[in-house]
């Protein structure tokens, strides 16, 4: 009878092994189609434990009454309980990013935050917000209240991708965990339905509301002290002081110096972590590459049959995406301002005679935006 002990034991160190190698990024996992299998076991990770205690509970009298080897089943026991206490404290994605415990806002005559560090910027009705990259790393979601909307601003460093939408869920006000991440973008799953939502487009893929859509906020991506010259009534995030120690001292990750292979920038144009910028536009998307965005700065292009343009500021890291009126319509930058015949633009779109429609635009990592677009173009 003592084999149902050490096969309790083994059957719990696979389960839990499994629970984090499907989600996590470890060697392999991301690039397999694991998504289904990991949400299985997510949902009865109750009864597999059941399950493994029974086990133990069959063989553990027989196990502890062999005369003279006692230790056997006391160095597995510690064994797995090591094993079972790292995995869950260690690699556990919750315990490994945890979410801010108060959102300290601040405007920009008290801002302490570095005016060079990039930022997700929202602007919603009256008000603008930003959010510094710095903090979204490590907490990988910030919930929000902007203009009486809720909101949650996410991010994930091994895609380079920031994301914000309502946090509104079948029309009541929804919070979200971090569960970890499939095809290298990060999961969060809701409290309510728990299904599990996409990072990179807010989508359900599994549970309950699977093909749902968190709606969309459109944000921006620019230094914060661009966004102030843009936005100087803004409100900035502080970050959260009890995570301090957590947040990055330096700006490796975001200048693209950070020598990592999950975090790490690629130089070249079109590996898998060079930097591109991404459109999607109607049902048509496009890449256009961060060097050669760099050496052009300005960009007249068409998705589809929409016309675009996407501009990079001099600051060489604040970009700005938007829909011209027409494909003859074409953009000059001077001195960051946007100019046609006739008009001229600030960077966000403004002039004294209206405004341009922005576009959804986001930096990414190549990998993550062909991934999550296989039909996208190449500019």
């Amino acid at each position: 009878m003592k084999i149902f002990f050490y096969a309790g034991l083994i059957s719990l160190i696979i389960f839990e092994l499994a629970s984090i190698y499907f989600i996590m990024p470890l060697p392999g996992s991301q690039r397999i189609p694991s998504l289904e299998a990991a949400y299985f076991i997510h949902r009865w990770r109750v009864s597999f434990w059941v399950g493994c205690g029974l086990l133990l509970a069959l063989g553990i009298i027989p196990a502890f009454s062999e005369y003279g080897k006692k230790w056997v089943p006391i160095l597995a026991s510690l064994v797995t309980i090591a094993l079972v206490t790292w995995i869950h404290f260690k690699m556990n994605a919750q315990a490994l990013f945890k979410e801010p415990q108060q959102v300290q806002l601040a405007p920009g005559s008290q801002n302490k935050v570095n005016p060079k560090r990039l930022v997700v910027g929202v602007v919603m009705g009256k008000e603008a917000r930003a959010y510094p990259i710095q903090f979204l790393t490590y907490h990988h979601q910030v919930r929000d209240t902007v203009a009486g909307t809720p909101i949650l601003v996410t991010y994930c460093s091994v895609c380079r991708t920031g994301r914000v939408y309502g946090s509104l869920v079948d029309g009541e006000p929804e919070t979200f965990r971090l569960v970890g991440m499939d095809h290298f973008n990060a999961l969060f799953e809701d409290s309510r339905t728990h299904s599990w939502w996409r990072q990179v487009n807010g989508e359900a893929v599994v549970g309950s509301l699977k093909g749902s859509y968190l709606p969309d906020v459109p944000s921006r991506q620019t230094t914060l002290e661009e966004w102030l010259k843009l936005y100087p009534n803004s409100l900035i995030f502080q970050g959260d002081p009890a995570f301090a120690d957590e947040y990055s001292k330096d700006m490796a990750y975001e200048n693209g110096t950070l020598e990592s292979e999950l975090t790490g920038t690629d130089k070249h144009s079109w590996h898998d972590k060079s930097w591109i910028v991404g459109i999607d536009a109607g049902r048509s998307s496009k890449a256009y590459d961060w060097n050669r965005l760099k050496q052009q700065r300005i960009i007249n292009d068409v998705v589809g049959d929409i016309p675009v343009l996407v501009v990079l500021a001099k600051d060489n890291a604040s970009f700005f995406a938007y829909q011209r009126p027409d494909v003859s319509t074409i953009y000059a930058l001077q001195n960051d301002s946007l100019i046609t015949v006739g008009h001229k633009y600030d960077l966000a779109g403004r002039s004294s005679d209206g405004r341009l429609r922005p576009l959804n635009a986001s930096q990414e990592f190549w990998h993550s935006w062909s991934t999550f677009h296989p039909k996208t173009e190449r500019y």
